[in-house]
């Protein structure tokens, strides 16, 4: 079943992203506050890949972010974002995702990130690695027999003249972000917020810079991109420090590796303890 999951939502990806590109945003509402928008493209796209699911997986729960839902332990769920970054969409951003990821027994095991200005189509499958455009991502761990080597002085730093990204909780600053942006700072490691937590941790697996820190995991945005990074060879972490792809609660750290990882992960625990 995998298999035939995966290659329909890659096929609902790609049409996303051509619908996207094709159709200019005419109508703008607003959800939960002012700056929780929604348009006609996430509500058109979300119908769609609703449609498209229940008729080919009729037995599977269905999560979006429009129209809701509710998984159910017993069976297959669908988690779905069609337009992650719409506040980017609504006002004129280029840089937006469609996420849509399928759990079975509590973890995600399909997942696809679509980004439609670029064209770029992420895909993922447990124990299948993951993909894009035919070319399989594999993040390299730090070799080992570098890591090894006798060193004179301070071991290097990981996060020196990196970059790190992170996104707002809704429209604010996550506790402890803040801190957490100082204490980057100081270490000469650069931190980005760039409107789309999909493709900020999803961008993990293609290179975009070492790690991403998300303070409120969500699983309608984030699971696809946590499995992808998983997939090809990043570590992904929940607030305990615990490898994790569907967190209970809290954030979610995505990180090219285990070192950077670990040195992320303190980083994080202090300033969320401030």
């Amino acid at each position: 079943m995998l298999p035939r999951a995966r290659l329909i939502a890659r096929e609902l990806a790609s049409w996303a992203v051509e619908y996207v590109r094709k159709h200019h945003v005419t109508t703008v509402a607003t959800k939960a506050n002012p700056a929780d928008h929604v348009t006609e493209i996430d509500l058109a796209i979300e119908r769609v890949v609703r449609a498209v699911i229940g008729a080919q997986f009729s037995d599977h729960c269905f999560v979006g972010e429009e129209f809701g839902g509710e998984a159910q332990a017993d069976k297959p769920c669908w988690y779905l974002d069609p337009v992650d970054g719409t506040a980017n969409l609504a006002n004129g951003m280029p840089w937006t995702s469609f996420s849509l990821a399928l759990v079975m027994d509590g973890a995600p095991v399909v997942g696809v990130v679509a980004d439609p200005w670029r064209g770029v189509v992420v895909e993922a499958e447990a124990g299948g690695g993951a993909w894009a455009g035919g070319i399989r991502l594999c993040l390299n761990e730090p070799d080992a027999e570098a890591l090894s080597a006798p060193t004179i002085g301070p071991a290097p730093d990981p996060l020196r003249g990196a970059m790190v990204s992170t996104e707002l909780a809704a429209h604010a600053a996550w506790p402890g972000m803040l801190p957490m942006l100082e204490a980057l700072s100081q270490r000469y490691c650069t931190m980005r917020i760039m409107g789309s937590g999909t493709l900020t941790v999803a961008g993990i697996a293609l290179g975009h810079g070492i790690g991403a820190v998300i303070g409120r995991f969500g699983p309608v945005d984030h699971l696809a991109a946590v499995l992808i990074v998983r997939e090809a060879g990043g570590v992904v972490l929940d607030e305990s420090g615990d490898d994790t792809l569907f967190p209970a609660s809290g954030g979610v750290l995505a990180a090219a590796n285990r070192q950077t990882a670990e040195q992320l992960h303190t980083l994080w625990r202090e300033a969320i303890t401030q």
